[in-house]
């Protein structure tokens, strides 16, 4: 997969594809049912597939970052798993004033007709784009008939009878629900990054953990979790994970701090990946450290006890298919 930066690097060789724009944050069903229609006409066509996606994401952009809803996947993250698609190319736009500016009628023109030579483009029917978002669905019709490319709506995947949406998955993720989220990503939801050194806290309270620089400045979910660590000797590693602010130690910033269970070992530089099973309890702020390690010898317990009921499920599982 080749990853273009910025309209200065589309070149010749890139013009002749089908196409699609978008966020793409999780890289949920209703994405992948998007790939799964590109990479269908690519090959009908015989032409390569792109993305098209924005970094920053528009609404960080005009909101800010702080005040935009959290993403669900990194730039990275979403780039790693896009990988796992038939998707041919990655078109990263810097969204900045002037491509915020730019009219509508440009951007079709310097994008899609000049520098991707689009045959076949899949947007969402309620797309909007340039300046003051003057783009809409129409517009991109009426150019792919003066240009020469089709443009087709997105269909919809539904769970539960409602479309799947980044938006909808946020909100499952803060009421705690992995089981919903799981099933509108179509995997386990999964924060990853590097382990740095923390201020030893956990050590120091006889719960050594693993701090995960995530690169973030929100999280879509918060609480303590049972979770499974990959990147590390023996993985997948249970654990215990709290993400948040740390209020008892007056945090701002959100962190991910994982208890491995029976592990032992040097992790600092490792990059690891952190899959979000079950939530146990939501974070909260203690009066005292003997409160909060009494807490978290709870924590351990009920963790322990989600891994020995899953356990149990997938032996009677195999039983059963036995």
């Amino acid at each position: 997969m080749e990853l273009i930066r910025g309209f200065h690097s589309l070149t010749p060789a890139h013009v002749g594809c089908v196409a699609t724009i978008g966020n793409f944050d999780g890289v949920h069903l209703g994405h992948q049912a998007v790939l799964g229609q590109l990479a269908e006409q690519g090959a009908k066509l015989g032409l390569p597939t792109a993305v098209v996606m924005f970094e920053p994401q528009p609404q960080e952009f005009f909101c800010g970052a702080g005040e935009a809803p959290p993403r669900l996947t990194r730039f990275r993250e979403k780039v790693q798993t896009l990988r796992r698609y038939s998707v041919d190319r990655v078109v990263v736009l810097p969204f900045n004033p002037q491509l915020a500016a730019m009219p509508a009628e440009q951007f079709i023109q310097r994008l899609l007709v000049d520098g991707l030579g689009v045959k076949y483009l899949v947007v969402g029917d309620d797309f909007r784009f340039g300046h003051k978002r003057q783009g809409d669905f129409e517009l991109l019709q009426l150019a792919g008939k003066q240009h020469g490319f089709q443009v087709a709506a997105m269909r919809s995947f539904l769970v539960d009878g409602e479309r799947v949406s980044s938006t909808r998955i946020r909100t499952a993720l803060a009421a705690g629900d992995m089981a919903l989220a799981d099933q509108m990503l179509g995997r386990i939801f999964r924060l990853s990054g590097k382990v740095v050194k923390g201020d030893q806290r956990g050590r120091q309270l006889g719960f050594p953990t693993a701090n995960i620089n995530l690169h973030r400045r929100s999280l879509p979910l918060q609480g303590v979790f049972a979770v499974e660590t990959y990147g590390v000797e023996g993985e997948p590693v249970a654990g215990v994970a709290n993400i948040g602010v740390r209020p008892t130690f007056n945090g701002k910033r959100p962190v991910l701090e994982v208890h491995l269970l029976d592990f032992s070992g040097d992790l600092y530089g490792r990059h690891v990946e952190v899959e979000i099973l079950h939530k146990i309890r939501s974070e909260k702020r203690f009066d005292s450290l003997d409160a909060l390690v009494a807490q978290i010898d709870r924590d351990i317990e009920r963790a322990r006890g989600f891994f020995g009921r899953r356990v149990t499920a997938n032996q009677q599982i195999e039983q059963t298919v036995a």
